[in-house]
C-alpha cells in the first residue's frame, strides 16, 4: 500500500485514555509528510535526470557507433587509396622506364647512324682527296711533259707547211677518205714535230 504525504498529513487516530499528545502526534506527522514530500520531489528530479542521462548515453552510443563506422570506412578507403596509389605509381614508373629505354635506344640508333654517316663522309673525303691529288699530279705531269715537247719560244723554226696545206686541200676536195685524211695529217704533224725537235 502506497502512502502519499497528504495521507500522512491528514491521518487521524482514535483516542484512548492515556494516549499520546494529539498535538505532538499531528506536528510529527506534518514534519514526516513534509520530509516525505521533499524526498519524493528529489526522487522525481533524480528520475528526470536519470532519464536525461540515459537519453544522452544512448545518443553518445549512437554517435560512438557512427564514429566507429566512419573511422572504419575511412581506414578502408585510406588503405584502398594507398593500394591504388602504389599500383598507379608502379604503372607510371614502369611506363616511364619503358619510355626512357625507348628514348635511349632511339638515341643509340641515331648515334650509330651519325657515326656511320661520319665514317662515310670521311671515306668520301679521303676518296675525294685521293682523286684530287691524282688529278693535280696528272696535270703536273702533263705540264712537265708539255715543257719537254713544246718548242722553245726564244728560238725560231723553219717549218714547211706545204705538206699540211696539201693534206688540207685534198681533204676539202673530197678525194681522200677519212682514214687517208687522218693518216696524212698524222704524217704531217710528225714531220713538223721532228723539225721542231731538230
Amino acid at each position: 500500500m502506497k502512502i502519499a504525504p497528504i495521507d500522512i498529513a491528514h491521518k487521524s487516530f482514535s483516542r484512548k485514555m492515556m494516549g499520546f499528545d494529539a498535538e505532538e502526534v499531528m506536528e510529527f506527522l506534518r514534519e514526516v509528510s513534509d520530509e516525505m514530500e521533499q524526498l519524493i520531489r528529489e526522487r522525481n528530479t533524480l528520475k528526470e535526470n536519470l532519464r536525461d542521462k540515459d537519453l544522452q548515453i544512448n545518443e553518445f552510443r549512437e554517435r560512438d557507433e557512427l564514429l566507429k563506422h566512419t573511422i572504419t570506412t575511412a581506414t578502408k578507403m585510406s588503405e584502398k587509396i594507398h593500394i591504388d596509389a602504389e599500383r598507379e605509381a608502379h604503372l607510371v614508373i614502369g611506363d616511364a622506364k619503358q619510355k626512357s629505354e625507348m628514348i635511349v635506344s632511339d638515341a643509340r640508333d641515331s648515334l650509330r647512324k651519325i657515326y656511320a654517316e661520319i665514317a662515310d663522309l670521311k671515306r668520301v673525303r679521303l676518296q675525294y682527296e685521293h682523286n684530287l691529288r691524282a688529278l693535280v699530279n696528272s696535270h703536273l705531269t702533263m705540264l712537265e711533259q708539255g715543257r719537254e715537247v713544246m718548242p722553245d719560244p726564244s728560238q725560231s723554226y723553219n717549218i714547211d707547211n706545204s705538206s699540211i696545206d696539201r693534206a688540207i686541200s685534198q681533204a676539202t676536195s673530197g678525194r681522200l677518205t677519212e682514214e687517208e685524211l687522218l693518216a696524212n695529217v698524222t704524217e704531217a704533224v710528225g714531220r713538223v714535230t721532228k723539225d721542231i725537235e731538230l
